[in-house]
């Protein structure tokens, strides 16, 4: 039989659930991000990113854990995050006209929140200067450094730190520290993977030394995400921003195997079509799952066995089913639940999510930060 059953997944009220549609398991997240901060050796480690959630409800557990500061990577995550009751973000974009406007109007909405974002070049810096100066305000900055990804961020070389001291004597531009992000080290093999990050960080450490030499303080460090998060936290003086662990998903368990987080975060959809023996169609097209990999690696389905994941249309999926039985068994109506293989990009297609507690859907809660803005 195809169809099967697991107990922490099923819902006893699926029935009055619509589809496709978001669920998000609050228990769960809770035990992730509880796990998260006993990596990270303390809530005081930790620069969480909620680009993967982008919900209120989520972070409010991560405020309730007691941790403090945050990363985005929109002003709408950072409004976000303010709304909720967050007091420290770091918008992790290089803010360029005309954000920069929004990034003040962000400032004086919230005055007690503390936001900055990310430089890497001295003309965007100085566009902030000129900017802030005019409106008699302080830019808030993170020097972005690119140490390997080169996808954003300057060139660590011999002009860093000129570039570094050239920021920090702008007028209205506050200088806090260093970010690189090293997303692109995915090496299954932990060893491996630990061994590049590190090797890849060795000239921010120099940088950083430097710093302090110069300055008399230590420049803080906010360093990878999910996959370096491993090797990141046991660097006491770096802070981690993980995102993807506080709900997972089925690409980051296949090549992240030391880290032993729970899927926290599922597609529902049901059978509404049998269209051909051995085929059936579900209602989760492009709309309901990200679809940026290819098709065999979109969504794991935890309650069904023996498949292949055919062809995908904008509001429908076709999966081929080997076991001629199961099909006969299959019904029109049931319900499947599949894990995403990208979770970030797949919470971004709902305004809203199933909220399930002691595998009872509770409410519905706001994916808020999909939204590209939200106020300012």
């Amino acid at each position: 039989m195809a169809i099967t059953s697991s107990p922490w997944f099923a819902l006893e009220n699926v029935q009055t659930l619509d589809s496709p549609s978001l669920i998000i398991y609050a228990e769960r997240v809770q035990r992730n991000i509880k796990r998260m901060i006993d990596v990270a050796h303390g809530v005081e480690h930790l620069i969480p990113h909620v680009k993967t959630n982008k919900m209120p409800a989520v972070v409010q557990l991560m405020l309730s854990a007691g941790i403090s500061r945050f990363k985005c990577a929109t002003i709408a995550e950072a409004e976000m995050l303010a709304m909720t009751g967050a007091q420290y973000v770091v918008i992790a974009h290089q803010l360029v006209p005309p954000k920069i406007a929004r990034l003040l109007a962000l400032k004086r909405k919230y005055p007690n929140v503390f936001f900055a974002s990310l430089l890497d070049n001295l003309h965007t810096a100085q566009q902030h200067s000129d900017f802030f100066v005019q409106h008699n305000a302080t830019s808030d900055v993170f020097l972005d450094v690119n140490n390997g990804m080169n996808r954003s961020g300057t060139v660590l070389d011999g002009s860093t730190l000129e570039l570094y001291r050239h920021i920090i004597a702008l007028p209205n531009v506050r200088l806090h520290g260093i970010h690189g992000y090293d997303g692109h080290i995915r090496d299954d093999k932990f060893t491996e993977r630990r061994d590049k990050i590190e090797l890849g960080f060795t000239g921010i450490e120099a940088l950083c030394k430097s710093i302090e030499q110069e300055y008399g303080k230590p420049p803080m460090i906010i360093a990878g995400g999910t996959p370096a998060f491993s090797v990141h936290s046991a660097h006491l003086e770096r802070f981690c921003s993980p995102g993807t662990c506080v709900l997972w998903d089925w690409g980051y368990e296949a090549i992240l195997p030391e880290q032993q987080y729970e899927y926290a975060a599922l597609v529902l959809t049901r059978i509404i079509s049998k269209p051909h023996r051995g085929l059936i169609a579900v209602d989760m097209g492009h709309k309901a799952v990200a679809a940026e990999n290819p098709i065999d690696k979109r969504i794991r389905f935890l309650n069904l066995e023996n498949y292949e994941l055919v062809s995908q249309s904008e509001e429908h999926s076709v999966i081929r089913l080997s076991d001629e039985g199961a099909w006969e068994l299959a019904q029109v109506g049931d319900v499947l639940y599949g894990v995403p293989y990208h979770v970030c990009p797949t919470v971004n297609l709902y305004d809203e999510a199933y909220w399930v507690e002691n595998s009872v859907v509770t409410g519905v809660k706001d994916v808020l930060a999909r939204k590209r803005r939200i106020t300012v």
